[in-house]
């Protein structure tokens, strides 16, 4: 009989395998119900997608960055002259990503 034991992943190790991955994967997914750091899948096949859907990484751009269009803080949403959208605004992409590591 083969035994394989399995020996705890370091932090190093674990961090350095997550490094490859886009940013939004820090919040968990809103349309797929993926955990933090784990990849968004399909629903019916399971299958896990390469990039994130749009609803995390609206997420994650809402609770990381400040909006340069609409100039709101992180965590509040983006609106338009006092509209509430349903999305946040392009720019407030472009400053999650400048601001992330």
């Amino acid at each position: 009989m083969n035994r394989r034991y399995v020996a705890p992943m370091p932090p190093q190790l674990r961090q350095q395998m997550r490094a490859g991955h886009h940013p939004a994967r820090t919040v968990p997914c809103p349309h797929c119900g993926a955990a933090v750091h784990a990849p968004c899948v399909l629903r019916k096949s399971g299958r896990h997608l390469p990039k994130p859907h749009p609803q995390r990484m609206n997420t994650w751009a809402l609770q990381t960055a400040c909006c340069p269009e609409c100039q709101v803080e992180p965590g509040t949403p983006c609106h338009d002259e006092g509209r509430a959208r349903h999305t946040v605004h392009a720019r407030r992409y472009q400053e999650a990503e400048d601001t992330t590591p």
